[in-house]
Formats: structure tokens, sequence, C-alpha cells
């Protein structure tokens, strides 16, 4: 298509591999087009709320980012495993929302539904900006969950992305006088605030995105290289399952 001259929007992850990948962004970038992948979940309204207030501080410094994403087995997927179809959603929107990339990460993978590819993964990683991360990933739970847990110094942010809600957990600034209770406890519970945020259909937002930077009006895509660095941690993660060690990057 880039012999062609059509600009791409790939659904993720954006090849079968980190060399075919990097094929696809060679290709695209020698010919001027613009190329995107279709990383749907930073167009999610409430991680683009939580992402904007990350950056503004709402949370202090950032401490960890953990995500569970599970639930039945699609049985449209045939060509791979849980961690490069699920588990990109979550390498990708994580980075995004800390704005750093994968350092290193460890991980564990299952096969119990009789497949040739992976159907659970449970991966514990850390960022350049020293971020802890930590993703619970199958296709073997009757509960469909989609889950983001932003931990930091003035408290956390949970983020559904089915409902596309909000939620902020704060740190309490008052302290409790029953000793048993405040024994067990690193911070004080403070308010919960559910906030109201526009709720846009994110893939609408995605190709209004990818439309826009064709236009030359904005560039608020998921880059070629952003995909690509996605499915090196991937790979990452694979091979760290695969080999029983920590895999740096």
């Amino acid at each position: 298509m880039a012999a062609a001259g059509v600009h791409v929007l790939i659904e993720k992850p954006i090849a079968v591999s980190v060399q075919a990948g990097e094929r696809i962004v060679a290709a695209v970038n020698k010919a001027g087009l613009v190329g995107a992948v279709g990383h749907i979940e930073r167009f999610n309204p409430a991680l683009q709320s939580l992402r904007t207030r990350i950056a503004n501080g709402d949370l202090g410094e950032v401490y960890q980012i953990a995500t569970r994403r599970q639930g039945t087995f699609p049985a449209r997927i045939a060509d791979v495993g849980v961690v490069k179809d699920l588990g990109t959603h979550d390498i990708d929107l994580t980075a995004w929302l800390a704005q750093s990339n994968y350092i290193s990460v460890a991980a564990q993978t299952a096969l119990r539904s009789g497949r040739q590819h992976e159907d659970l993964v449970s991966i514990s990683g850390r960022l350049a900006n020293g971020v802890v991360t930590n993703h619970l990933v199958n296709w073997l739970s009757p509960i469909k969950e989609r889950i983001t847990v932003v931990t930091g110094e003035r408290g956390a942010f949970i983020a559904d992305t089915i409902s596309a809600d909000l939620t902020y957990y704060e740190n309490g600034t008052i302290q409790t006088e029953w000793e048993s209770i405040a024994s067990f406890r690193g911070v004080t519970e403070g308010n919960v605030i559910r906030f109201a945020i526009t709720k846009k259909e994110p893939l609408k937002a995605e190709h209004e995105a990818f439309r826009d930077a064709i236009l030359g009006k904005s560039r608020d895509i998921v880059t070629l290289e952003d995909g690509l660095a996605t499915l090196r941690v991937a790979e990452a993660v694979l091979a760290s399952a695969n080999e029983g060690l920590l895999i740096n990057l």
C-alpha cells in the first residue's frame, strides 16, 4: 500500500514480528505517508482524561500502573496468543499514560484451553521513569474486565474502559484515632470522586485522528514507531516466559 501512495491505519499489533514491523515502518516513512496503528484504548475517554490528570500532577509522583484485561476466548483469534492480541493494549496504554518506555519485563504464561498459543499471561515490568507495571491478561475468565489502576503519592485512579468511567481515590488528610485500624494502613482513606467526562465513541475518535493527521491538522495518532515499540515489548514478554528470565529492553 505504501508503494501505491496510500496512507495506512493498521490494526494492532503492527505486524506478526518486530522484523516485519520494521519493514512496514521503513516503507511508509520512505513514501512520506501517514501511518498509524489501531491501539484504540488510547482513544477511550476515561484513559484520555486519566492521562491529562497524570500529566497535570494530580497524583504527584506515579508509583505503579496495573491493568486487568480478562474475559472469554474470542473464536475469531487463531494466529496469536493473548500477549500479542489483548496484552498489546495494556503495554501500549501503560507507556502512553506514563509517557515513558519499558526498560524490563518478566512474565509467566499458561496454555489451558488446548490451543497452540498462550491464553494467560502475568507480566511485571518497569518503565524508564521508575514506574512499576503489572498486567494480568487472559481468555479464561467468565468475567469481562478492562481495568487500569494508577497509584501515586496522592492516591489512585481507576479507569474502567468498558463503561469509560474514571474514579479517583484520594489519600486522606485526616488521621484516624482508631489505633487498631490505623496500624494496618500506610495511608488514610480520603474522598472518592467519579468524574463526569464526555464519552465519545473511541473508534470514531481514532478514525477522526487518523483523518486529521492525513490532512495535516494534528498528529494525535498512535504512530508506527509507537506500535513497533509495543510489539518489541510483547516479544520480550514471550521471551521472558519461555526462558524464565527478566528481559531488559
